[in-house]
């Protein structure tokens, strides 16, 4: 367990004290699941997220006393499962005496301020998108166990569902779904199915002009003799607004009622904003969590059930996804024919190469491939990023942690673009800021 520990944490952590805590300390005391809190102290939904955290700590590990230096420490006896658990800070702050005093009433533990470049990797590898964050992953593989850890205080305050894994989706959507003519039908109609969970509501501009394209697409996919059933999650503020949404839809929804069964679907995706769409097998295994820019992207349906591709042609609608961690982006003069789809070609070994490699490991490939031409949205891409007008124009885009990385030469070939990937991953390049 050290080995991963200290890979990605480093090798010391602080304690709300101020001592130092020694990763390999957290071994010997038998920490089986580690959460990872993403925040920052000027947030207040962060600060009330730190206190309702810090009870549910306490009751998790019975009030034992907060981690000590650990070094010299004499290792704990096996500890009961629920005290398995050790959480650490990842701060954004900017100013070393705000994250002191936010840190220093915290129990459990805390990346060093000093450690920004680790911060950020943390970020980029938990595609992490907004604070307050709180994700469970596995101490010994790294898997994330649950990336939505906010619904796991609200939801078992007590800890009784410990280590909170990811329950198969048959399991999680059990029960009755509706009709909005009030019909009611048991969940084993969706068996054989591609099912999308729409996670959405009526309050959210974006959640409704989404619904109007999905129900043409869905139209669309069920004439053409497939399988397919959409499950509208609501996040709606009141079974009125609920009742009067899903009047749009020809689909099903969980009941508003059940206000569990959404949480735990909510849990199982790690839904951090809405709209959102989950496109599953007949099996229940996901497909994409991209079906929002599927949808937007292919009105015709013609690729469903949109199974992700290596790289992407960059567009309006899919251009959220270089917030999501660091970007390669190969711009390339659209004006000749063939130009983006050559470039394409010439990306996906490589990308292919990248996925298969962090897939055999159950991770997510720590980069998103892009092809982008010449658009209104590509100008702007460029002149927010600073970069040169030349084409072709090799660049990895880190938004987060406002970088990028250049190569800009004649000709681009597989061998230049693996090099120059190899590098990135073995952060051998030299960033310049956006």
């Amino acid at each position: 367990m050290s080995g991963f520990l200290l890979e990605l944490l480093g090798e010391k952590l602080v304690a709300g004290g101020g001592e130092e805590v020694d990763v390999h300390s957290l071994g010997a005391r038998g920490i089986s699941l580690l959460g990872l809190y993403f925040g920052c102290s000027l947030s207040a939904p962060c600060a009330q997220l730190s206190a309702s955290l810090a009870a549910f700590y306490g009751r998790l590990r019975g009030d034992a006393p907060g981690p000590g230096p650990g070094a010299g420490a004499e290792p704990e006896p096996e500890p009961e499962p629920r005290r398995r658990l050790e959480i650490v800070f990842v701060s954004s702050d900017q100013d070393q005496q705000q994250w002191q005093e936010f840190v220093r009433d915290m129990p459990w533990l805390a990346l060093p301020y000093k450690e920004k470049h680790r911060k950020l990797k943390l970020w980029n590898k938990y595609r992490i998108s907004n604070i307050p964050s709180l994700i469970f992953i596995d101490a010994t593989t790294g898997k994330v166990v649950c990336r939505n850890g906010l619904l796991v205080i609200r939801d078992d305050p007590e800890g009784l569902e410990f280590p909170w894994g990811p329950k198969p989706f048959s399991e999680v959507i059990a029960g009755s779904l509706l009709r909005n003519n009030g019909q009611s039908l048991d969940s084993s109609c969706l068996e054989g199915s591609h099912v999308g969970v729409y996670f959405s509501a009526h309050w959210c501009p974006p959640c409704r002009s989404l619904t109007r394209v999905l129900v043409e697409s869905y139209r669309k996919i069920k004439e053409s003799g497939q399988k397919f059933e959409i499950i509208f999650v609501s996040a709606d503020r009141s079974e009125d607004s609920f009742k009067q949404y899903f009047s749009e839809m020809p689909w099903l929804a969980v009941p508003y009622t059940d206000e569990a069964r959404r949480s735990r679907l909510n849990r199982l995706y790690g839904i951090q904003g809405i709209p959102t769409l989950i496109v599953l097998d007949p099996k229940g295994e996901m497909i994409t969590r991209q079906g929002r820019v599927e949808v937007l992207n292919d009105e015709d349906c013609r690729e469903f059930p949109w199974h992700p591709k290596p790289v992407l042609e960059l567009s309006d609608s899919n251009a959220v996804q270089l917030n999501e961690g660091p970007c390669l982006v190969l711009f390339v003069d659209s004006e000749d024919d063939g130009e983006s789809d050559a470039a394409k070609q010439l990306i996906q070994p490589i990308a292919e190469k990248i996925i298969a490699k962090y897939k055999a490991k159950e991770e997510e490939a720590p980069l998103l491939f892009f092809v982008a031409g010449e658009d209104d949205m590509t100008d702007s891409l460029r002149d927010y990023t600073n970069l040169p007008e030349a084409a072709p124009l090799l660049t990895i885009l880190d938004m987060s942690a406002r970088a990028k990385y250049v190569m800009d030469v004649e000709e681009i070939t597989p061998a230049i673009v693996e090099a120059f990937v190899n590098d990135f991953l073995a952060e051998k390049l030299k960033p310049e800021p956006i």
